[in-house]
């Protein structure tokens, strides 16, 4: 009778420590200024440096139209083997970026999304799919760093 209670008593603590894997939420205030940068250069300039800086981390561009400011882009996909050899269950991910360039008087405004999508399915037809947005501030820094570089090398000062 002892030895149950124990059990259960190391069974729900091991779950418990499980699901209480802290969370950092952020407000959509704090996303937006994560993702957003000013440039003063002309969106012409802006848009070709952030095209190239997407290809240079590796992005494919799936579509840039100037006129709307808007880029996609999808990384390289990875696949689990494991999964697919021992489960019979197909696990693909891979990272989509989106970027939003507007003129706003003499600056440009650049707004980068990063999204890790994860799509699995079965030899039974099931298919899922769950999209996390990235939100480490490292990755949105380093693609802005990247961006002015690029800018400044095209502006030429």
């Amino acid at each position: 009778m002892n030895i149950n209670k124990i059990v259960v008593i190391i069974l729900s603590t091991f779950f418990f420590a499980c699901a209480t894997t802290p969370v950092v939420q952020m407000t959509p205030l704090e996303i937006q200024s994560m993702q957003t940068r000013e440039y003063e250069n002309k969106k012409k300039i802006v848009f070709a440096s952030v095209m190239s800086v997407f290809q240079d981390l590796g992005y494919t561009v799936s579509s840039a139209d100037i006129n709307t400011g808007l880029i996609t882009a999808s990384g390289a996909s990875q696949s689990d083997f494991s999964s697919k050899f021992w489960l019979g269950v197909t696990k693909v991910s891979q990272t989509k970026a989106t970027a939003f360039i507007e003129q706003i008087g003499k600056f440009t405004k650049v707004r980068l999304n990063f999204v890790n999508t994860e799509k699995s399915s079965s030899a039974y037809g099931q298919t899922d799919q769950q999209d996390a947005p990235i939100l480490d501030a490292k990755i949105y820094q380093n693609a802005f760093e990247r961006i002015e570089n690029a800018v400044f090398v095209r502006s030429g000062s």
